[in-house]
Order: C-alpha cells, then sequence, then structure tokens
C-alpha cells in the first residue's frame, strides 16, 4: 500500500460515489435555489441568508473536491480469503477480560467508523490483526493496558 492511495471495500467506494452523485446533483441545484431566493431579498451585505447559503456552498464544493480526490487515489479491496485477516475481512473477536465477543470489519482509514464495528487497519486493534488466523491470540496496547482478543471466525 503506497502513502497516497486510498484502501476502500466495494461498499466504501459506492458509499463515497453515491455521496458524490447527490451532492453534484440534487444538493447543487437546491443550494444554487436558495442563493438564487436569498440574491431576490437585495442588499447582500446584511443578507444572513445569503451568508449562510454561501458558506454551506463552500462546504460541499470542498467536500465534492475531497471525494473526487479519494476516488482518483482509491484501491478497492474485496478480501475472499479467510485464512488470514485482510482488509475488507469481518473478524469475530472474543474479549478475554470481559468474556464478550464482538465482530468487527477491517476497512481503509477513509472508511472506518468505531460506532459501526468498522475499524482502520492502521488502528491498534486493526494493526494487531492484519495477517492473523483463527485461533490466534491477539494483544492489543491501549492507553488503559493491553488488551487481549481471541480470533474466533474470519468472514468475507
Amino acid at each position: 500500500m503506497t502513502n497516497d492511495e486510498v484502501i476502500l471495500t466495494p461498499e466504501g467506494l459506492a458509499k463515497l460515489e453515491q455521496e458524490l452523485e447527490e451532492l453534484k446533483g440534487p444538493r447543487r441545484r437546491e443550494l444554487a435555489e436558495r442563493i438564487k431566493t436569498a440574491i431576490s431579498y437585495g442588499d447582500l451585505k446584511e443578507n444572513s441568508e445569503y451568508h449562510s447559503a454561501k458558506e454551506e456552498q463552500a462546504f460541499m464544493e470542498t467536500r465534492i473536491l475531497t471525494i473526487e480526490r479519494l476516488l482518483k487515489k482509491a484501491r478497492v479491496v474485496a478480501s475472499a480469503d479467510t485464512s488470514t485477516v485482510q482488509v475488507g475481512s469481518y473478524v469475530v473477536v472474543h474479549d478475554i477480560e470481559f468474556d464478550e465477543n464482538i465482530e468487527y470489519q477491517v476497512v481503509g482509514p477513509s472508511e472506518a467508523d468505531v460506532s459501526n464495528n468498522k475499524i482502520s487497519y492502521e488502528s491498534p486493534i486493526g494493526t494487531a490483526l492484519m495477517g492473523k488466523s483463527v485461533g490466534d491470540e491477539i494483544h492489543v496496547n491501549a492507553p488503559a493496558g493491553v488488551i487481549t482478543y481471541k480470533l474466533l471466525e474470519i468472514k468475507a
């Protein structure tokens, strides 16, 4: 993996493409209409609707550029191999200390979403999981100390 490439799962790619389509289509038209309406109110210096819409437009255009850059650098990975953990793998680990099973998907940094159990391969647990096989013990250095997991399952 080169420094400038962006690792995405097929789902992550689809999500970014969908967001880009939404921003470039309906959202752009909606904002253009808001700006047009705000201009019709006159005196742009003290027109809060106009300034708000222009600020939102600037944020939106920045997001469009960011997504386009990500997509240009994207390398899509689809994990079909379940013998070792790779980007795109779904894994089930057993937290030894809390005696509970947790399922994660290992993804690229731009897709990481801890609230949905999508962890980056660059995160401490993602790094510890990469290349491991079912049955392996994984030790993760965390601020609270070392966390130990047992890898129970790898799914594509």
